[in-house]
């Protein structure tokens, strides 16, 4: 075993890790929650992982994403959290695919087969198209709810996304799988505090996106830990 692994084995012994390994992950959405849930990922010795992300850094982004750097900013998010992952694991067989996820292409996307789907996606339709598509399909998915207009990260949970509260993304999420006939258990992580509505600001003119919402360094990096650490446990059974 390669020595960079030798303290995550040491943890959840070789044969665990050698799951990990193996696996095959999907990460939809790589900003300020989904490049977390990645990198932590590959670093616990996730060895096969595809991203997909169709942004580029923005200096707004600076204050939370792990991509985002004043070195950065006009970059595809995909092809710079690439060259991260690939120098954590070098042997790492990564596809980073620069696209949007339309509703239509979540199918063919899932046929690529996958032990695990991380959903951090922040636009409701394809989000939505995603899990909607794992729960059919049997294939294990986690997803992240809202972390912005919230600090306190002592609220961030897990939940079936039936028994989650305060959340609007997650209640827009439960009414349209509900409305498309889709029943079973979906794990979700998400916060119970309350968002601050003066850091809520409405927006036009771009795609799929009716508001900005102000936010914190710290909580989408939680978010995506939370999600890293589900997945992870879930492979290895702890």
């Amino acid at each position: 075993m390669e020595e960079w692994l030798q303290r995550t084995s040491l943890l959840l012994g070789a044969e665990q890790v050698a799951r990990l390994q193996s696996s095959r992950i999907l990460v939809v959405g790589v900003g300020g929650v989904g490049a977390y849930a990645a990198e932590m990922l590959v670093r616990a010795g996730v060895s096969s992982m595809t991203i997909i992300d169709s942004d580029e850094v923005s200096p707004s982004n600076i204050n939370r994403q792990l991509v985002a750097l004043h070195s950065t900013v006009g970059k595809i998010k995909v092809e710079v959290l690439a060259q991260r992952l690939a120098d954590i694991n070098p042997a790492l067989q990564l596809s980073a695919r620069a696209q949007y996820l339309e509703v239509d292409g979540v199918e063919a996307l899932l046929q690529e087969g996958y032990d695990f789907v991380v959903d951090a996606i922040d636009t409701v339709a394809p989000k939505v198209a995603l899990l909607a598509a794992c729960m059919r399909q049997g294939i294990a998915v986690v997803s992240s709810m809202g972390a912005g207009a919230r600090l306190d990260p002592s609220q961030i949970q897990y939940a079936d996304i039936a028994n989650t509260s305060i959340c609007g993304l997650a209640r827009a999420v439960r009414s349209r799988l509900r409305k498309m006939g889709i029943r079973g258990k979906l794990p979700v992580v998400f916060s119970t505090e309350v968002p601050r509505s003066e850091a809520v600001q409405e927006v036009t003119g771009e795609r799929n996106k009716r508001t900005t919402v102000g936010t914190v360094s710290y909580m989408p990096a939680i978010f995506g830990c939370y999600l890293a650490s589900y997945v992870i446990r879930k492979l290895t059974q702890q």
